[in-house]
């Protein structure tokens, strides 16, 4: 998986758009007003900030020690960065992906999800 691969797909997504609201550098994918995916780096590899029901950020950082780590540079409790050096399998970063998205989509107001429609 990578930046590229994960553009694509959240764009594919109602109300997404590509934005560059800290650095030309670092890209950030929102639906509507609401960031679901920071495009970073992680030492070496690129990486992915993705916002994460709480509940489950813990258990991911688990699973994955080492490639999910608590966000880097935002709230530890809601947002997870994933590492994208191959150890976390593609499909579930995908399921992260939407995931964030779809947190993300839920805490829009009612106008601005039916503005996105």
């Amino acid at each position: 998986m990578n930046h590229k691969k994960l553009t694509e797909l959240g764009l594919e997504w109602i109300g997404s758009s590509l934005q560059y609201p800290f650095d030309p550098n670092l890209p950030v994918l929102f639906v509507g007003s609401k960031m679901f995916a920071l495009l970073g780096r992680t030492g070496e590899h690129e990486s992915v900030n993705l916002k994460v029901d709480p509940e489950e950020a813990w258990l991911l950082r688990q699973q994955y020690p080492g490639s999910v780590l608590p966000g880097y540079h935002m709230n530890k409790k809601h947002w997870n960065t994933v590492v994208l050096d191959g150890s976390v399998p593609d499909d579930e970063v995908l399921v992260m992906l939407e995931q964030s998205y779809q947190l993300a989509w839920s805490k829009m107001t009612k106008r601005e999800r039916a503005e996105l429609k």
